[in-house]
């Protein structure tokens, strides 16, 4: 059992980047993509061609609920089906040309936003503290115990 201390640093790191991200998706466009649609796009950029199951897996979604979704990108021509080299039951889902650069503009436009408010808000010494915190936020992400 965690101590009252850890929790309330576990609260705090919660709180702030949460708070974060609600302002991040505040500066989205309205007329955007949808949320999970940004995120099967950015899954794609950075692992490449994958199964519709695996997408899902990367999202904590089940295959079915990303049906429509994967039809409506691939129906504008945001990513592409392709059969799978190993399993030619499989189907992958790539990233298209076009895929690629909604979902570039979509970083862009909020990764612009965040560059302005740090420069704006915080000092040269801040801004370094946030990037190794960044690093360190990641690395608990990417921690798979339960």
């Amino acid at each position: 059992m965690p101590e009252p201390d850890e929790l309330a640093a576990a609260r705090a790191v919660r709180r702030a980047t949460l708070r974060l991200s609600r302002r991040l998706h505040a500066e989205r466009d309205e007329h955007a993509l949808s949320l999970t649609k940004i995120s099967v796009l950015g899954h794609l950029t950075r692992r490449g061609p994958l199964t519709a199951g695996a997408l899902a897996a990367a999202d904590r979604l089940k295959p079915q609920s990303l049906t429509r979704v994967l039809a409506e990108l691939e129906e504008a021509g945001l990513i592409a089906r392709t059969p799978d080299v190993d399993d030619r039951r499989q189907r992958r889902f790539r990233l298209t040309g076009a895929g690629r650069r909604a979902a570039e503009a979509d970083m862009r436009a909020r990764d612009e936003w965040l560059a302005a408010a740090m420069s704006r808000t915080l000092t040269p010494t801040e801004r370094d503290l946030l990037l190794l915190a960044a690093t360190l936020i990641d690395k608990l992400a990417d921690d798979s115990t339960s």
